[in-house]
């Protein structure tokens, strides 16, 4: 009979419970044994090129206010530090951001970024974030976050990220969050749950994943909806380790890069590594991936037209951010950095104007922004 290596072996909830979550059941950490082995890595790399001409290569959308008062970015490390303390989080973004990434989050410090040396897709720099954190914390629990999304209550989603890290010890498994559907959206994947993985479990309890599927069409989205799919968060709760034999075994892609950067040899693996996503590279191909029913509000802030989700919006469903009118109008998307910006007599718009920029589209076309892009100047596509 096979026996798993010992980073799979499950081991008994006595072995972890007690050791690793219960303050983060509270939504507190402190500084007790509790949260010893928890860590958190944000993905902040990305452009937003559908958040043109506002975001731009130098100032990205994460580090702006487009869901409240405050950067995305900062909404992320005030969501997550009362469950994981500041020295345990690791932002993982390009160089050119590190300055302006340390300006929005004065209380970290360099040892807190973690620099891409080039970009190459979330399966490599996820594993090169798990591969640093095993050699700080052998036992180290990687909890994976994106810089822009918006979640509601705080609480919920810290104490849900708890309850994954006490599962992820004690199965050995690779936890995804999956949101409940409002709607039919095209635009996120999704994830059917199979068997629940443990017996007796709750409504609310984790699955096995049966399958990842890719952003459907209008009809499948609806389908979807009614057969109770989850949308696929992006959200990730595991062990470094588990992650780490994970890729080593089912990601051919990487398999022989993985003990390069566990030794630390971070300029080789990364001249080597291909572009690859860990939905495609891992998780649409292991069997030990498991899925937790959020308990919280979910929205992927990915283009103009979610602004219309993330901010209150007027009695004519107009969000205007600035110094910006709507008269006669409804349902538009109104941000101003650059001047007054007045829309009178028109319906599902967005309307844009910033440094010396002014941009307009429908609302239902807001992202296809990063296919206009290569069509429009480059002066104008790297405004900053």
């Amino acid at each position: 009979m096979n026996s798993l290596p010992d980073s799979t072996r499950p081991v008994s909830a006595g072995e972890t419970a007690a050791s690793l979550i219960n303050a983060g059941h509270a939504g507190h950490a402190g500084s007790d044994s509790s949260t010893a082995h928890l860590w958190t890595v944000i993905l902040a790399g990305g452009i937003g090129s559908r958040f043109w001409p506002v975001s731009t290569p130098s100032l990205p959308k994460q580090l702006l206010a487009l869901a409240s008062e405050k950067p995305l970015i900062r909404d992320t490390i005030e969501r997550i530090t009362p469950l994981v303390p500041r020295q345990r989080v690791r932002i993982l973004t390009g160089a050119h951001l590190a300055e302006p990434i340390l300006r929005t989050l004065p209380e970290l410090s360099r040892g807190n970024l973690l620099l891409e040396p080039r970009a190459a897709g979330t399966a490599p720099v996820l594993a090169w974030a798990a591969a640093e954190l095993e050699r700080l914390d052998p036992d180290a629990v990687m909890i994976s976050l994106h810089a822009d999304h918006v979640i509601h209550p705080s609480g919920a989603f810290r104490a849900l990220l708890a309850r994954g890290a006490e599962l992820a010890v004690r199965h050995r498994r690779l936890f995804t969050i999956g949101a409940v559907p409002t709607r039919a959206e095209t635009g996120y994947g999704y994830v059917r749950l199979g068997a629940p993985l443990e017996s007796g479990a709750a409504e609310g309890g984790a699955h096995e994943v049966a399958e990842f599927v890719e952003k459907p069409d209008a009809a499948t989205a609806e389908r979807y909806l009614k057969e109770g799919y989850l949308w696929n968060t992006g959200l990730f709760v595991w062990r470094a380790a588990d992650l780490l034999d994970q890729l080593e075994r089912h990601t051919p892609e990487l398999a022989e890069l993985i003990p390069i950067v566990r030794d630390g040899d971070v300029e080789e693996f990364f001249q080597r590594a291909p572009t690859l996503s860990i939905d495609e590279g891992l998780l649409e191909r292991s069997d030990r991936v498991s899925v937790l029913r959020a308990t919280f509000d979910w929205d992927d802030v990915g283009a103009w037209d979610a602004v219309s989700r993330t901010r209150p919006a007027d009695p004519a469903g107009n969000v205007a951010i600035g110094e910006a009118y709507a008269v006669d109008t409804r349902s538009c998307v109104l941000y101003s950095d650059g001047g007054p910006i007045v829309a009178f007599g028109v319906d599902d718009l967005v309307i844009v104007r910033t440094a010396g920029v002014t941009f307009v589209t429908h609302r239902d076309r807001a992202a296809e922004l990063k296919e206009m892009l290569p069509h429009i100047p480059e002066t104008l596509r790297t405004l900053a």
